[in-house]
């Protein structure tokens, strides 16, 4: 039989943010509340919802709710089974901010959760909770959750505008300001503020643009660098190094999934 085992993350650099995962478990909960906005998913089994707005919910594989701050409710799994599922918690405040700097509204506290069954969000949402149990760095675990609940349909939300153009010399500065940093360096909250954005919505204005959030933007223009320090013969360690990569196992597993070798086996090729 499958074992029942359960993971938490969270991390002090981005206190707005937990997730947490369990796998075949048979844990219940009594009715209870949370004081932040919570995401849930069901990967497998099935679990009975109570905090929708039209009683009960039986909810399978592939099903999302979204149960603001305050919101008394309970999910437990199916009697005499068990259910695999992920919950990812969000501090209220922070994300209240997020959505106004980029004109957009949210769930408000205390309001009935809202049940998603589209197979895209849920692949979206399980994309998301993996770069947050992984090795990726703060900032780009931090820019993942902007994209997320930026992009996620809050009940009554109207359709997203499109994207803000950026103009040719806003677009060209902003690369040139990115193409001069250090991985470690890049913060949305600059950039945006110089931009006159909001997080988010610089994100959608330079992926629009580009194909690439900032973030992304940057880390392939230092594996393409790479690509050519590496050509020349160097040292791994003093590319690494140059480029701006904490160490030399972090630029290691960056331009592997770039490039699908890692650094030593493109230089000996």
């Amino acid at each position: 039989m499958p074992r029942s085992h359960a993971a938490l993350w969270r991390d002090s650099a981005l206190p707005h943010v937990e997730s947490r995962r369990a796998c075949d478990s048979r844990a219940c909960y009594k009715a209870h509340s949370h004081p932040t906005f919570s995401i849930g998913a069901v990967d497998a089994g099935v679990s009975h919802f109570t905090g929708a707005a039209h009683g009960q919910e039986r909810l399978t594989r592939g099903t999302l709710v979204m149960v603001p701050a305050h919101r008394v409710h309970a999910c437990n799994p199916a009697p005499r089974q068990a259910w695999s599922y992920q919950m990812l918690h969000v501090d209220a405040e922070w994300l209240i901010q997020l959505r106004l700097e980029s004109g957009l509204a949210g769930a408000g506290a205390g309001e009935p959760a809202r049940i998603c069954r589209e197979p895209l969000v849920y692949a979206q949402f399980c994309e998301l909770n993996s770069v947050l149990f992984s090795s990726a760095s703060n900032r780009e675990k931090d820019a993942a959750l902007i994209v997320f609940l930026g992009d996620l349909d809050f009940s009554a939300q109207p359709p997203l505008a499109p994207a803000p153009a950026l103009a040719a010399t806003a677009l060209s500065g902003l690369i040139a300001r990115i193409e001069g940093l250090d991985p470690a360096q890049l913060s949305l909250e600059v950039l945006a503020r110089e931009a006159g954005l909001g997080r988010y919505q610089l994100i959608r204005a330079f992926r629009a643009a580009t194909g690439f959030t900032p973030h992304a933007y940057l880390l392939n223009a230092r594996v393409n660098r790479g690509r050519h320090l590496l050509s020349e013969g160097q040292a791994l360690a003093d590319v690494a190094y140059q480029l701006g990569f904490a160490d030399q196992s972090h630029f290691q597993r960056v331009f592997k999934a770039h490039v699908g070798v890692t650094p030593g086996q493109y230089r000996r090729d």
